[in-house]
């Protein structure tokens, strides 16, 4: 009936049993008989499978031996029962064979709410101070997010007369279910706040102050404990998460911690070497420029990038150098530039590029 092996163990005794009653509880089958017939033989098969010293006296008769063990009025084992109740409390949400539920709260967390938030490149780096404004619901004044109107109080579910459940016959099995009217709360509200209409909340738009840490990257979220909506019926507030979308910068580009920019220099600095000024996030910096220096050299600044969040330290600042070849050249210009020629060979060979070159070009 289960389709388990002799040799199957508890798990997977209980895991088949699951299976098959899932698939045929009446609940799920309300007008088919064949299937209500199968689920009670399984039930039986589970149940004698189940105790230790009923399975044993089935290994050695088989069904003969235990007639009509698993029936009712037939008693079983208490973990069986626990078993059963595990299993369709998880799934079908009720107590099997009479077992004792809880009322179920009516209050409850509040949802939680997203805001987005649009920030300048600098204020994501140094950090800043903003508002958001939200729409959420907050508890009602005039009940106190009990959702009765003042005066009254929730009063005794008719239906489950206060336990939070109903219970059906059904076979021989006394199911437990929570209560349609109330929720399972055991109680109703018959006479509802007229502000809030017996929710206990209303909708309103806030202004949250934001304070946004230094060193925050696009799409950095932060949370707002208790800032979200709140619960119903004077349940806590949820929570307030604001996405951050930082806005790109003309100049330097991120990446982590270190901010990367490019700067022009003209051929006689790159060839004689110079200082030159570099913009940073914190004001300039004099970055001395090596004689001979090459195109496309990379120099790093130390601790002139972002800060590291929510901790100490700051990354680099990577600058590229960019020689610029004028466009358009003064018959002087052509001049001298041809008397350098003559001073200055270059074989037009190409270069074998090694491992410590490149680290070089990389660190200057």
């Amino acid at each position: 009936m289960l389709g388990v092996t002799r040799t199957c163990n508890e798990q997977e005794l209980k895991s088949a049993y699951r299976k098959l009653a899932l698939q045929l509880h009446p609940d799920r089958n309300p007008n088919n008989p064949d299937a209500e017939e199968k689920f009670k033989e399984v039930t039986e098969a589970y149940a004698i499978l189940a105790d230790s010293q009923k399975r044993s006296v089935y290994d050695r008769y088989g069904h003969a031996g235990v007639g009509n063990a698993g029936g009712a009025g037939v008693g079983f084992d208490s973990s069986v029962f626990q078993d059963f109740n595990d299993i369709f409390g998880e799934f079908l949400g009720f107590d099997v064979f009479g077992g004792g539920g809880r009322r179920r709260s009516r209050v409850q967390r509040g949802a939680d709410l997203r805001e987005d938030l649009t920030i300048e490149f600098e204020e994501a780096v140094f950090g800043t101070e903003t508002r958001v404004t939200v729409r959420r619901h907050e508890a009602c004044e005039d009940c106190r997010g009990s959702g009765a109107a003042t005066g009254k109080g929730p009063t005794t579910c008719r239906s489950c007369n206060g336990n939070g459940q109903v219970r059906y016959q059904q076979g021989f099995f006394s199911i437990a279910r929570t209560c349609p009217a109330c929720q399972g709360a055991g109680s109703v509200i018959t006479d509802p706040c007229p502000k809030c209409k017996g929710e206990g909340r209303v909708l309103r738009q806030r202004t949250v102050d934001a304070k946004v840490p230094a060193g925050v990257e696009d799409g950095t979220r932060i949370r707002f404990t208790g800032a979200g909506e709140a619960g119903p019926f004077g349940g806590p507030a949820g929570d307030l998460y604001v996405v951050l979308h930082v806005k790109e910068h003309p100049f330097f580009e991120r990446e982590g911690n270190d901010l990367h920019c490019v700067v022009p220099v003209s051929v006689t600095q790159a060839a004689m070497g110079a200082e030159i000024r570099v913009p940073t996030l914190e004001g300039e910096h004099v970055l001395k420029v090596p004689e001979g220096t090459q195109p496309s050299t990379v120099f790093r600044v130390r601790n002139k990038g972002v800060p590291v969040l929510n901790t100490h330290g700051k990354g680099d600042l990577y600058v590229e150098l960019r020689v610029q070849i004028p466009a358009k050249l003064s018959k002087r210009q052509k001049e001298l530039l041809q008397e350098l020629e003559t001073t200055a060979k270059v074989s037009n060979q190409p270069l074998m590029r090694s491992l410590l070159g490149k680290v070089k070009d990389i660190f200057g």
